[in-house]
């Protein structure tokens, strides 16, 4: 499969701050990308300097084969990206926004072209309709309209989910997966959110303090056997306690505060576990199963460290 975005060694420094350190990562041709890490991990610093929106402090990023720096206007003319929320027209209607975009691209469209792009977008019964009275989902599909407008061979959309309710959300989703699927696209999409991202993405990037956590193939990583349940109940140190000296000690993850218990364990001995706190007399108020990006954290950077997080 052909590299179609090669990261190495990116680091960018703004004064005492390092936003990026050292990143390296590819992205293949046909990639859903996903780019994952907690607001304020490194995420839009690396996709600004993957525009050449700033310019990196050290290391070196090639798209399509080409060094950026000094490929840059070729390069960017098979890119489209989306950052953050877009900046559209809001007097000016989806058609004309569009067909302006177009225009300050250097593209002369045909109607029936734009036309095109907004249907793909589900937008092509609200193409007369004024911006203004758009919800944020719709502005947020224009926005990828935009930059569809120039038919590039890589998408880069920096959060496009954020702020938007269920809806929008799913047909963000729905849509970067007819870009992937049926219009055969390589999409960088970034996110905090890992349960958009594991329906999307073939390849994921996790990145915590600028720094690469872990890269791979979303289907190995992301084992939906697996999960952190958890625990809470009337005496948490006394159920610790018991469970460090169960077989259960090496499903105790580490944790930051003390109001629950987290476990990491096959969905499949959920029940296994449940009768054998109460063989233990534990009291549990509740047991059930977490799925966030940070219970990812937990995975695959602490380890064995639970052991010395729950020693006394």
């Amino acid at each position: 499969m052909p590299v179609i975005v090669k990261v190495t060694n990116l680091t960018k420094q703004f004064k005492n701050l390092t936003a990026v350190q050292d990143l390296s990562f590819s992205v293949n041709e046909g990639d859903v990308y996903g780019f994952l890490g907690q607001n304020g991990a490194g995420k839009s610093t690396t996709i600004r300097m993957l525009l050449t929106l700033i310019k990196p402090t050290a290391g070196t990023v090639e798209i399509f084969g080409k060094k950026l720096g000094s490929n840059r206007n070729e390069i960017l003319r098979e890119v489209g990206a989306v950052i953050e929320k877009p900046d559209v027209y809001k007097y000016l209607s989806a058609y004309e926004n569009l067909k302006l975009f177009a225009r300050l691209s250097g593209m002369k469209p045909s109607s029936e072209i734009l036309m095109e792009k907004l249907d793909k977008v589900g937008l092509a019964d609200r193409a007369k309709d004024p911006v203004k009275n758009f919800s944020q989902g719709m502005k947020q599909r224009l926005g990828i309209a935009i930059a569809l407008v120039h038919d590039p061979k890589l998408i880069i959309l920096d959060e496009p989910t954020n702020g938007l309710d269920p809806q929008g959300i799913a047909d963000i989703r729905n849509l970067i997966l007819h870009l992937s699927r049926d219009l055969n696209k390589t999409v960088i999409v970034s996110s905090h959110l890992l349960s958009e991202i594991e329906q999307i993405a073939t390849r994921v990037l996790i990145i915590n303090k600028g720094k690469k956590i872990i890269e791979g193939n979303a289907s190995e990583m992301f084992d939906p056997s697996q999960t952190i349940v958890e625990l809470q109940t009337f005496d948490n140190d006394y159920a610790l306690q018991q469970l460090q000296l169960s077989g259960w000690r090496n499903h105790l993850q580490a944790q930051r505060d003390s109001s629950s218990i987290l476990i990491k364990l096959d969905r499949s001995q959920i029940a296994e576990l449940n009768r054998e706190l109460v063989a233990m007399d534990i009291q549990v108020l509740s047991l059930q199963p977490r799925h966030s990006l940070e219970d990812y954290f937990l995975q695959v950077t602490s380890g064995k460290q639970h052991v010395d997080s729950y020693s006394n």
